[in-house]
C-alpha cells in the first residue's frame, strides 16, 4: 500500500510552480497583483511567490559545501484566510527542509483564491532550484517572457521545463467526454438505462461497456457527479468524498490517478471461518489529443470467501497442484494464501483509438458484455480478463461490434510443457435500430485453437466475412461457430422488453420429430425493465427469463467450448437450465440499495463411479459422453433447484472514483436430488460489510 502512496506523491509534485489541482476562478492574489486583470493574476501570482522565495532563501552551508545542484519540491496550500501552509517538502538535505518552511512562514497573507464569488481553499506545488536562480518578470500585457541575461535558443531551452508547467491548467473532468470505458457494473448503467432508452433515441445499449462520448449524447454524467460534490474546505476532505487523488491536465493532454480498495469483512453461516477480502490497487487513466484515450488498473488481493464460493473457486482451479489450486470466478488465477484462503493479483488495461466519429479502436486486457439483461447468453463479463481487440463502428442506424479475443484453457489435460493452450475468439454483432422503438441485432462467433500450426487465422479477421462459411472451409473440427440474435423494443419511455436466442446446432428433421434430440442445442432470454417504477425516481425493476438446453456451447473436442480460464465465455451456469432472476435498484443522492432473487433449475452430472455420463450441463466435457441421443430435457441429469438472495445497501463516499460504503446479505439454497463430490448440499447465509472502489460486475450467483 506505501507503494501506491508514494507513486501518488511523485506525481502530485510534477505540477507546476503555483499550479492548482483544484477547480477556482480566480487565484490568490498578492498586494502588488491586485490592480491587474484577472487573466494576469495567476502569472502575477507565480512571478510574486519566487521573487519573496529569492529574496528570503538563505543556502544552508552544508549545501554549499557539497556544491550540490538539484531542486526541492515544496506541496503547500492557501486556505480560505489568504494563509500558506506547508504540506510536505521533498528533499535531500534536512537542512534545505527546514530553510523552505521557514520562508513559507514568513510569507504575507494574502487576498485566497476565490470559487463562485466565494473563497476557496487551494493547493499548490512549487519546484526550487538550487542554487537559486532570479525569477524573470513578465509583461502583463503581452504576456510574453523578457529575457534577462538570457538570450537565443539557449535560453529557449532552458525554459522548456517552466513553459510544460505553465500550460498545467485545473482539471475539468474530460474523461466525461472521451473516448474512455465507463467501468461496467450493472448498478450504475442503471442510472442511466432510462435516458438511453427513451423512444427516438438512436442509442445502442447491447454493446459493453459504453464509451463516455457515446453515452454524453444522454446523460450528463458530470453534471451528476458535481451535484453529489460535498461541501469542504481541507484537501483530504475534497479527495476522500470528491476529486481524484491525482488530477493532471495540460495543453492537450490529461491524467487521473486514484487508489483502489476492496476490504470486507464477513461471516458464513455454513463455515467456522469468517470471510474477508484485501484488494489494494491503483487506477489510471488519461487522453492524449482528443482521439486517443487509455486507461490502467493492477489489484494486488488476498481472500477468503464463502463456502460455497471457495468450493466452485477450487472446482475451477487444479486440485492436484501445489501453485494454482483455485480460480476466483472473474477475477484470476489464486494460489494458496496461508492455510485456507487465496492470492489472486489482476490487472487490466486498455487503449482507445477514436480515429473518426464513426469508429473506435480498443486493445486492451479486459472483458466485454453484449445484452441488455442482467446475463447474457452471446457474450458475457463472467470470466477473468482476456487480451481483446475491439472495432465499433457507428453510422445511421447501425452500431457493428467486432471483437478479437486471446483466450487459455487451464485444465491440466491440455497443458503442454506447462504452459495454457490458447485458443481464439471472434465475434460480431450488429445492431440495428430499425424504428424508434424497435432494435434488433445479429451475432456470430467463433471458437478456434492452434491446428496444423495455423496460429491466429487470418481469415477471422475479416469484419463481415460469415463465420460458418470459414468454418466449413477450414474443416467441421477447425473451430466451433455459434449464431445468435437479440431484440428490444420500447413499450414507452418507462417500460422495455428485450431478449436474446442462441443456436449451437440445430436440425429441423428432429424438431419436426418431437423426440427431443440432443442435436438441438439452443437457449433464449426474455425480459423487462421497468423505470422509474411506480412515479419512483431512480427505481428501476427488472424481471428476466433464461433457460438454455443441455450440451449448448459445449463440442466434440473439448478446448473447443465456449470457454475462458475454465469458465464459461455467456451465462455462469454453463447449459442445461432454467432460471428466472428479480431485480431493484434505488439510489438517491449517494444512497443506494439493490435487492434481487434468482430462481433456478439445474441439471448436474453425477461422476460417482458408476454414472460418469454428460447430461450437458458441464460445457467442459466431451457432447459424445451423453447418455442417449434422444428425450433431452432441461434438467436432466442430477436435478438441482436453487434458489438465491441477495441484498446490498450501501453509501457512495466518493462520486469520482466510485468509492463505497456497503452491507451486503446473500442467502443461497442449493438443493441437488443425489449428493455427489462436486454437487453438494448446502444452505447458506453470507454477511459482508467493507469498502469497495466499484469498477467491475463481481458475480457469485453461481
Amino acid at each position: 500500500m506505501k507503494h501506491i502512496w508514494l507513486v501518488s506523491l511523485l506525481l502530485i509534485s510534477f505540477l507546476s510552480s503555483a499550479q492548482t489541482i483544484s477547480t477556482y476562478e480566480k487565484p490568490p492574489v498578492f498586494s502588488e497583483c491586485d490592480s491587474l486583470a484577472i487573466n494576469q493574476l495567476k502569472s502575477c501570482f507565480n512571478y510574486s511567490l519566487n521573487s519573496f522565495i529569492y529574496k528570503n532563501f538563505k543556502i544552508p552551508q552544508v549545501v554549499i559545501d557539497e556544491n550540490y545542484k538539484g531542486d526541492l519540491q515544496v506541496l503547500f496550500e492557501v486556505d480560505k484566510e489568504g494563509v500558506f501552509k506547508v504540506v510536505y517538502i521533498d528533499a535531500i538535505y534536512d537542512e534545505l527542509k527546514a530553510e523552505a518552511k521557514r520562508v513559507f512562514e514568513k510569507l504575507p497573507k494574502v487576498k485566497p483564491a476565490t470559487y463562485n464569488s466565494r473563497p476557496a481553499f487551494v493547493q499548490y506545488s512549487i519546484s526550487i532550484a538550487i542554487p537559486l536562480t532570479e525569477p524573470v518578470k513578465e509583461d502583463y500585457e503581452t504576456n510574453k517572457i523578457l529575457l534577462s541575461k538570457k538570450e537565443g535558443l539557449n535560453a529557449t531551452l532552458s525554459d522548456e521545463f517552466d513553459k510544460v508547467n505553465a500550460e498545467l491548467k485545473p482539471y475539468e473532468k474530460l474523461e466525461y467526454s472521451s473516448q474512455l470505458n465507463i467501468p461496467f457494473t450493472h448498478s450504475y448503467y442503471a442510472r442511466f438505462d432510462d435516458e438511453m432508452n427513451a423512444i427516438g433515441t438512436n442509442s445502442h445499449t447491447a454493446a459493453k461497456p459504453f464509451v463516455y462520448s457515446d453515452v454524453e449524447r444522454y446523460y450528463d454524467i458530470k453534471a451528476e457527479k458535481e451535484s453529489l460534490a460535498k461541501e469542504t474546505g481541507s484537501w483530504l476532505g475534497r479527495k476522500l468524498y470528491n476529486e481524484h487523488l491525482v488530477e493532471v491536465q495540460g495543453k492537450d493532454y490529461w491524467f487521473t490517478v486514484d487508489p483502489v480498495f476492496d476490504l470486507q469483512v464477513g461471516s458464513d453461516s455454513g463455515a467456522d471461518n469468517s470471510t474477508w477480502n484485501n484488494t489494494r490497487g491503483i487506477f489510471i487513466q488519461g487522453g492524449l489529443g482528443k482521439k486517443l484515450s487509455f486507461s490502467a488498473s493492477v489489484f494486488e488481493s488476498q481472500g477468503r470467501f464463502a463456502d460455497y464460493f471457495n468450493r466452485y473457486a477450487e472446482s475451477l482451479g487444479k486440485p492436484n497442484s501445489d501453485t494454482e489450486i483455485a480460480v476466483i470466478p472473474g477475477r484470476g488465477i489464486a494460489k494458496r494464501f496461508k492455510s485456507n484462503s487465496y492470492d489472486y493479483p489482476v490487472a487490466e488495461g486498455y487503449l482507445s483509438y477514436t480515429p473518426s466519429k464513426h469508429l473506435n479502436i480498443q486493445l486492451g486486457h479486459g472483458k466485454n458484455f453484449i445484452g441488455d439483461g442482467y446475463r447474457s447468453l452471446l457474450q458475457s463479463d463472467v470470466t477473468n480478463p482476456y487480451t481483446y481487440l475491439k472495432l465499433n463502428t457507428n453510422f445511421w442506424k447501425i452500431k457493428y461490434t467486432n471483437t478479437w479475443m486471446w483466450l487459455r484453457d487451464i485444465r491440466p489435460e491440455v497443458e503442454e510443457d506447462g504452459a495454457f493452450l490458447t485458443k481464439y475468439m471472434a465475434n460480431h454483432y450488429l445492431s440495428w435500430n430499425v424504428s424508434k422503438r424497435l432494435n434488433i441485432g445479429l451475432f456470430e462467433s467463433v471458437m478456434w485453437v492452434d491446428v496444423n500450426g495455423r496460429g491466429f487465422d487470418i481469415n477471422y479477421l475479416n469484419p463481415v466475412i460469415f463465420f460458418r462459411a470459414i468454418e466449413f472451409e477450414s474443416g467441421q473440427d477447425a473451430g466451433n461457430a455459434i449464431l445468435g440474435a437479440s431484440a428490444k423494443y420500447k413499450w414507452n419511455n418507462k417500460v422495455n422488453l428485450y431478449g436474446q436466442f442462441i443456436l449451437d446446432e440445430f436440425s429441423l428433421g428432429d424438431i419436426k420429430g418431437g423426440e427431443k434430440s440432443w442435436k438441438n442445442k439452443y437457449g433464449y432470454q426474455l425480459g423487462v425493465k421497468y423505470f422509474n417504477a411506480f412515479k419512483v425516481n431512480n427505481l428501476m425493476l427488472q424481471a428476466e427469463y433464461n433457460q438454455v438446453r443441455p450440451y449448448t456451447y459445449s463440442h466434440n473436442s473439448i478446448v473447443l467450448n465456449y470457454a475462458h480460464a475454465n469458465q464459461p465465455m455467456a451465462h455462469l451456469w454453463g447449459a442445461n437450465f432454467k432460471e428466472l432472476v428479480l431485480i431493484g435498484r434505488y439510489n438517491y443522492k449517494r444512497w443506494f440499495a439493490d435487492a434481487k432473487f434468482i430462481i433456478g433449475k439445474r441439471g448436474f452430472d453425477f461422476n460417482d463411479g458408476q454414472d460418469d455420463s454428460s447430461y450437458g450441463g458441464d460445457i467442459f466435457r466431451n457432447e459424445e459422453d451423453r447418455p442417449f441421443d434422444n428425450g433431452v430435457k432441461i434438467g436432466q441429469g442430477n436435478k438441482t433447484n436453487s434458489f438465491m438472495t441477495e441484498l446490498q445497501a450501501g453509501y457512495l463516499l466518493n462520486p469520482e472514483t466510485n468509492l463505497k460504503l456497503f452491507t451486503n446479505i446473500v442467502f443461497r439454497d442449493f438443493s441437488p436430488d443425489a449428493i455427489t463430490q462436486s454437487t453438494m448440499d448446502s444452505n447458506t447465509l453470507w454477511f459482508s460489510v467493507g469498502v469497495r472502489t466499484d469498477l467491475f460486475n463481481w458475480y457469485n450467483d453461481f
